[in-house]
């Protein structure tokens, strides 16, 4: 066994490949051997199944018309103009009396049942006798006819009555026995005969339920033939069919192998036998297993070829990929296409063809990209060198002027100085991106006192913001670049002075902080070309983006900026209430 799993381990992909399914095919064919001897045996149970729905179907079929038809004499043998009609007739009276009366009763029956597919007429008999038709396919009855209908219609005294056909007559009558329902007399008027056109009927339900070369009958309770499609022979109307109730028997009849199938009636004591030539059915399925091999055998070669290509689809782009990775061992990291080589394909080994060129050329970028960046961080450190200053030097000459300012009494450029010194300050030292809340309102405090000395009262600046919010943490520049977007954006557009407000406040776990100006506010079309990132705003417009970004980076995607503007524009942070102790 382990010889045989390191036979097989050892094989290429290819040969597994057929291998694998060359078992394969053989498991499916003994399997498929084996179902088809297990059908084989189990068809005749199916030939039966199908023969009994066929006589199923049939039977419900007829015997639904034929419960219709029952209706159908019900409705005739009560109907009240009908009774009234044949009372008249049985008082006696003078032939016009009774010309008038036979009239109305055919027009009676015309309108009650004359639209019935398959009734050849209507007729009726009075008290005497007398027969009164209406139909397609009119007859008139013997007296031994007459007799019949009179006497087996008054055994079941109103019931329905099946009369089968007689030498005279070829139709099946549904009859029934007309007694007077006026107060409940049940005097004899007469009987209802219902003439039913069997060739039609049993054409339309049996035809389509078996095949033109079976025979179909139906046979009564002592095994006569009702109506049958051919003859059936002595030998199996003596098989007492009635009494098995339904199955199946295959019997030689006439040196012929005959499939017999018979149900009984559920609704009438009526047997339907089906007769079918079984020869014919065994050599269809002869027929159907030999055609069933011969395909499993042109499958079983088509499959075995399609294994080959298959295969050698899979393996020759491993084995092209397998020569690449070699020569990537010996250093060279160039992915040199073949001469006449295809573009890989998209399955999986074109997918791996094409990530591992990738991954050649960004080694190859990468190898490339770190010489250069070697290279120019040592150019950078030598002219960060060259051009370090040192921000004391910076701070100490700022502060020298504030106090040649004092000393000279230039109140505003003393302001100026103090105020440039700490923006200065506060941008450069610090390396954590959050500061307090108040610190930032002191770099805006600052700042609007600069740009106060330039516009005067013109700027109106003032700060909304509650003491609890003060010690919270945001992103260090983030407000100033705001308050000075309102200073160009609005108060350089205004005669009239510009009031900027910066206001905070706390919202389910946000920190909404807001500077909104009264100025003449932006355009739809440029807010909306804003809000989408679509718009290249000049000047401190990359700080709304850039103020936007550290957010985002700081915070995650759904913290950042809003702009509302309509006239005024208010500009609002969103960030998490973050305390510089911690709290929260």
């Amino acid at each position: 066994m382990k010889q045989l799993q390191g036979l097989y381990g050892n094989l290429r992909i290819k040969y597994k490949v057929i291998a694998l399914i060359t078992l394969m095919m053989l498991v499916i064919g003994m399997a498929t051997l084996f179902v088809m001897r297990y059908t084989f045996q189990a068809y005749d149970r199916e030939i039966y199944k199908q023969s009994a729905g066929a006589l199923n179907n049939s039977s419900l079929g007829i015997e639904k018309e034929l419960r219709n038809l029952e209706r159908l004499s019900f409705n005739l043998s009560t109907d009240s103009l009908i009774q009234g009609y044949l009372g008249v007739i049985k008082l006696g009276g003078s032939e016009y009396d009774n010309f008038v009366m036979a009239t109305e009763l055919r027009k009676r029956l015309l309108e009650i049942g004359g639209f019935e597919k398959y009734v050849w007429s209507f007729q009726l008999l009075d008290a005497y006798g007398n027969d009164y038709r209406n139909g397609n396919k009119v007859t008139h009855f013997t007296e031994s006819r007459i007799d019949q209908i009179m006497n087996e219609t008054a055994v079941n005294n109103g019931g329905v009555t099946y009369i089968f056909p007689a030498n005279e007559d070829a139709a099946l009558i549904v009859g029934r026995e007309i007694r007077q329902v006026k107060n409940l007399e049940l005097d004899h008027l007469g009987a209802i005969a219902i003439r039913l056109n069997m060739d039609e009927l049993f054409h339309d339900f049996v035809s389509r339920q078996t095949n033109g070369s079976d025979s179909f009958a139906i046979l009564d309770e002592g095994g006569n033939q009702i109506y049958t499609t051919q003859e059936l022979p002595d030998r199996l109307l003596g098989m007492n069919l009635h009494t098995a109730g339904g199955g199946y028997k295959v019997e030689e009849i006439a040196g012929e192998k005959k499939f017999i199938t018979y149900a009984a009636s559920q609704y009438m004591d009526w047997t339907y036998v089906n007769m079918s030539s079984y020869d014919a059915i065994f050599r269809k399925t002869e027929s159907a297993k030999r055609l069933v091999l011969l395909i499993y055998f042109l499958l079983f070669l088509a499959i075995l070829l399609a294994a080959l290509l298959f295969s050698r689809s899979i393996t020759k782009p491993i084995e092209s990929l397998s020569n690449r990775m070699k020569r990537v061992q010996l250093g060279h990291f160039d992915y040199v296409a073949a001469p006449g080589e295809r573009e890989p394909a998209m399955d999986e080994a074109g997918l791996l063809h094409r990530n591992f060129r990738i991954m050649v050329e960004r080694i190859e970028e990468l190898i490339n990209e770190n010489y250069v960046k070697q290279l120019a961080i040592k150019d950078t450190e030598f002219k960060a060198l060259q051009a370090q200053i040192n921000p004391h030097f910076l701070y100490n000459t700022l502060e020298s002027i504030n106090w040649s300012a004092k000393l000279a009494g230039h109140k505003q450029i003393s302001v100026m100085v103090e105020s440039l010194g700490y923006l200065l300050r506060s941008s450069i030292n610090g390396k954590d991106p959050l500061v307090r809340l108040e610190d930032e309102l002191a770099s805006i405090r600052h700042y609007i006192s600069i740009q106060q000395i330039r516009f005067e009262e013109r700027l109106q600046f003032s700060a909304d913001i509650p003491e609890a919010l003060l010690r919270c943490m945001v992103p260090k520049l983030s407000l100033q670049p705001l308050v000075e977007n309102a200073i160009q954006y609005a108060l350089e557009q205004m005669l009239e002075p510009c009031q900027i407000v910066v206001s905070a406040r706390e919202e389910t776990d946000l920190l909404l902080l807001s500077v909104t100006d009264n100025g003449p506010g932006m355009a739809r079309d440029i807010l909306q070309q804003l809000k989408s990132g679509k718009l290249k705003p000049r000047g401190t417009g990359v700080g709304l983006s850039n103020i936007n970004e550290r957010i985002k980076l700081l915070f995650g995607v759904s913290y950042g900026l809003d702009i509302d503007s309509g006239p005024g524009t208010q500009v609002t942070l969103r960030i998490p209430v973050e305390m510089r102790d911690g709290d929260v």
